[in-house]
């Protein structure tokens, strides 16, 4: 019975925690929230359109990079920099731990990304968004979502 018991709880902690593919809309209505629309000069459109080509909307992503740092979370923010993995040497300058950026609650994937996008290079820093992004028309990113 305690063995039992014992799964259902652990089963509880892992649906708690398990990792989201957000739809556009519903991404683009959770950074509305957290106030990123406008935030440091950069619309909403171009913070979907970024997390798209980074992530595929995907709060679960990682990606291995060839310096040994990796890319975590819905906006891929990396190791060797913003967040500690405890594999590679990290600057952890968002303070946080990489793992916490692979969850379905991503509150601290935008506080971190507000931090990163705060430095001189802004969005430059992710270069999917400098690839696809910077400079386009983005309107649609953001059209037909009810914000």
């Amino acid at each position: 019975m305690k063995a039992l018991t014992l799964l259902s709880l652990l089963g509880c902690l892992i649906t708690a925690n398990e990792a989201k593919i957000f739809s556009r809309c519903e991404l683009a209505y959770t950074l509305h929230e957290e106030g990123l629309d406008g935030y440091e000069g950069y619309s909403l459109a171009n913070w979907i359109c970024m997390a798209f080509f980074e992530s595929g909307f995907n709060s679960a992503a990682e990606d291995d990079n060839a310096d040994g740092s990796t890319d975590y979370g819905i906006f891929q923010i990396n190791s060797r920099v913003w967040c500690n993995n405890y594999r590679s040497p990290s600057e952890n300058l968002c303070h946080i731990p990489c793992t916490d950026l692979l969850s379905n609650e991503i509150t601290d994937d935008i506080v971190c990304a507000k931090r990163i996008v705060r430095d001189p290079q802004g969005m430059d820093a992710w270069e999917d968004w400098t690839m696809h992004c910077k400079g386009r028309d983005l309107s649609e990113w953001v059209d037909g979502c009810d914000l």
